[in-house]
């Protein structure tokens, strides 16, 4: 069974790790640890993209809309804007797609201010989210210090995912939306590690240190499914990523083998 035998191998591995399968066309699913909670990282962008698609779909903002780029919202960590200089006007949906596919945090917390953080977690309890919650600002390490953080849960993340291919996150065009810059996602080495180069994945990754998640709908014909691997307390990132790598070739062999 491919859950033993993911847990068999994770009894070789330090940290701590939850993992989420679920296979999109029959149902067949399982769960370790899936309700425990972690450190989000950059995955809790994912909350952020469905709260901004929903406030869209409510005609409160429009993907074309414009925004001015200024020096208050420049923070450092992944991203491009912040190599650029203050001033350039951005329609939202190129924010979004740098807030998804690069990571970009000026991007994030740009959003966070435009959408309100309050909004952000009442979209989470509106999804039935249970562990995920955006406590503070991309690279806000005072917040940090004063014990507010970012968190979420592997079932949380798998259920966003399931809507977003299902396109019931909000709607069937906000799904397919952000199915589709899901799909242009940069950041690789986890998910994709040990898969075919061609192989279709929408997802969205995060990383602190000796922190690795990632998550995605993994869309080979014929045999959809997600996968959502989270693992914290690594000796390394590179460990971490080995780790999430591994499973998902476990996965991607036992579904191509049905």
């Amino acid at each position: 069974m491919l859950k033993n035998e993911i847990e068999r191998y994770l009894a070789t591995r330090s940290g701590k790790v939850a993992v989420v399968w679920r296979d999109l066309i029959s149902g067949e699913e399982f769960s370790i640890a899936g309700k425990t909670r972690f450190v989000s990282a950059s995955t809790i962008k994912l909350l952020i993209m469905a709260e901004l698609l929903d406030q869209i779909a409510a005609g409160r903002r429009s993907l074309s809309d414009h925004i001015l780029l200024t020096q208050a919202w420049v923070t450092g960590g992944d991203g491009i804007l912040k190599e650029l200089r203050p001033g350039h006007s951005f329609a939202l949906e190129e924010i979004l797609t740098l807030m998804i596919i690069v990571s970009d945090n000026t991007a994030t917390n740009l959003l966070i201010d435009l959408l309100e953080m309050d909004a952000i977690n009442e979209q989470a309890k509106k999804l039935g989210l249970r562990e995920t919650q955006l406590g503070r600002k991309m690279m806000d390490t005072e917040a940090k210090r004063q014990g507010r953080e970012n968190y979420i849960c592997a079932e949380d993340m798998a259920k966003m995912l399931e809507l977003i291919y299902r396109g019931t996150l909000v709607d069937e065009k906000m799904s397919r939306t952000a199915l589709e810059i899901l799909l242009r996602q940069q950041q690789t080495g986890r998910l994709q590690l040990y898969l075919p180069e061609e192989t279709p994945v929408a997802h969205k990754c995060g990383d602190l240190d000796c922190l690795e998640h990632d998550g995605g709908l993994i869309l080979v014909e014929g045999h959809p499914y997600l996968l959502v691997v989270l693992t914290e307390q690594n000796q390394s990132n590179r460990e971490g990523r080995e780790t999430i790598g591994v499973i998902s070739k476990m996965v991607y062999d036992a579904m191509l083998a049905r």
